[in-house]
C-alpha cells in the first residue's frame, strides 16, 4: 500500500520546502488530544493542557475530529486555493486569511473529512447540497458524541458562522499557547527547509527525499514519488486546477505521522516529522507477545489497527472504511481484544473501539510508526 504523487514534467524549481504555522497548529492540537501518540511530547502536552482556559478547552472539544483522528486539509489552505502562491505564509494570521479564501464547498468537505476517509481520493458529493452525504456526515458525527454532532449540524446549516467561530478559536489558541511555541520552533523548521532545499538543488530529488523520510522514494525516471503508508492513494503535482507544485512542510509535533495531502483538486503536500524519538519499551511475557504477534499477523487486522490507532471507531464505521462486513470486523476485533491490544467503551448507543497504543508501543517502534504514518 502507498500514496503516489505524479511529478512527470514537474520542474525541480516547483518543489518547495517551507514551514507552515497553521499546519503546525493542527499537529499541536492533535498532540494535545492524543498524547499517547506522542510520548516524547509528554511534558509539553501536560503543561499546555494544565494551563488551558476551561472555556477554550471546551471549544476545542467541539471540533476536535478535525485533528484528533485525521488531519483536516483546512489546515493547509494554501494547497487548495486556486490562483494563490501554493506555499504556506509566514504567519498564522496570513494563513488564516488564505483559509478565509477557501469556498464553502471545499471548507465543509475538508472539515468533515473524517466522515469519508475511504473515499478521500475519489471526492464525494457536497454535504451542503446532497442529502445522502449530509446524512452520512451527521451519522458519523453522532458516533463521536453530542458535541461533535452539534458542531456538524452548525457547520452544514451555517458554514459562514462556523468559519468565523473557527478562526476565532485558532486565534485564541495562538494567544494561549501557540505563539510562544511557534516562536521557539520556527527557526529550526526554517533551517531544515533551507537545508533540504540545498540538498535538492545540489544532490537531486532522491537525496532530498531520503533526508525527509525513509518512507519516501522516487522511480528512476523521476516521474512518481511513492510514500510507503498503510493507505492507497494517488495525486498529481501538475493539476491545472490548482497549478503545478509540490510542497514539503516540516513539523516538530508530527512524529510518527508522515502525512500526504492527496485530495482531488488540491496541490499535494508532504508533512514530514523532524526527529524520530523511540518509545520506551517494557518487558512482557513470551506468551503474551506471541498472542499479540499472531493477532497482528493478519493483513486486515493491520488495516483495522491503522484506523483504531487514530481514534475510537464503531464496528460499522470500520466496516465502511475497510470494505468488509460488520460481522467480519467483529471477529477481527475479538482477536485483537483477546491479545490485550484493544479498548472498548460505550458512547450512547454506540460501542467504540480503540487501539491500546501503550501496549502496541511495547511490541516495537517500527510497528507503531508504520500504522501511524
Amino acid at each position: 500500500m502507498s500514496v503516489t504523487i505524479d511529478i512527470a514534467g514537474l520542474p525541480q524549481g516547483r518543489i518547495s520546502f517551507s514551514p507552515s504555522p497553521l499546519a503546525e497548529l493542527c499537529m499541536a492540537l492533535h498532540a494535545l488530544s492524543q498524547p499517547a501518540h506522542h510520548p516524547a511530547l509528554a511534558s509539553w502536552t501536560a503543561a499546555t493542557t494544565a494551563a488551558l482556559d476551561p472555556g477554550l478547552a471546551d471549544r476545542l472539544l467541539e471540533a476536535d475530529f478535525m485533528w484528533r483522528s485525521s488531519f483536516s486539509d483546512i489546515f493547509m489552505p494554501f494547497a487548495g486555493v486556486p490562483g494563490g502562491s501554493g506555499l504556506p505564509a509566514a504567519t498564522l494570521a496570513e494563513e488564516l486569511d488564505v483559509l478565509d479564501r477557501l469556498d464553502d464547498e471545499r471548507f465543509v468537505r475538508a472539515a468533515l473529512e473524517h466522515c469519508w476517509l475511504a473515499l478521500y481520493n475519489e471526492g464525494v458529493p457536497s454535504p451542503l447540497t446532497d442529502p445522502l452525504a449530509r446524512a452520512r456526515a451527521l451519522e458519523t458525527a453522532a458516533a463521536r458524541g453530542p458535541r461533535q454532532l452539534d458542531f456538524s449540524l452548525r457547520l452544514l446549516d451555517d458554514p459562514a458562522g462556523v468559519r468565523v467561530w473557527m478562526r476565532r478559536l485558532l486565534e485564541d489558541c495562538e494567544e494561549a499557547f501557540f505563539a510562544e511555541t511557534w516562536r521557539r520552533i520556527e527557526p529550526g523548521q526554517s533551517a531544515d527547509a533551507r537545508h533540504k532545499t540545498e540538498v535538492l538543488r545540489h544532490k537531486g530529488l532522491p537525496a532530498a527525499l531520503k533526508e525527509v523520510s525513509s518512507a519516501l522514494s522516487v522511480d528512476e525516471g523521476r516521474t512518481t514519488i511513492t510514500a510507503d503508508k498503510m493507505v492507497n492513494g494517488q495525486t498529481t503535482a501538475t493539476d491545472p486546477r490548482i497549478g503545478a507544485g509540490l510542497v514539503f512542510v516540516p513539523t516538530n509535533f508530527g512524529w510518527p505521522h508522515l502525512l500526504v495531502l492527496h485530495a482531488p483538486g488540491w496541490r499535494p503536500v508532504v508533512h514530514y516529522p523532524l526527529g524520530t524519538p523511540e518509545p520506551v519499551s517494557e518487558p512482557g511475557s513470551v506468551e503474551l507477545l506471541q498472542r499479540r504477534m499472531e493477532a497482528l499477523a493478519h493483513p486486515m487486522r493491520m488495516m483495522l489497527c491503522r484506523s483504531l490507532a487514530r481514534a475510537p471507531y464503531t464496528t460499522s464505521e470500520l466496516a465502511a472504511v475497510c470494505g468488509i462486513t460488520a460481522p467480519e470486523v467483529s471477529r477481527h476485533l475479538s482477536v485483537l481484544k483477546k491479545a490485550g491490544l484493544l479498548h472498548t467503551r460505550r458512547q450512547g448507543r454506540y460501542a467504540q473501539h480503540q487501539l491500546d497504543l501503550a501496549a502496541v508501543a511495547r511490541i516495537g517502534s517500527d510497528f507503531i510508526e508504520g500504522i501511524l504514518r
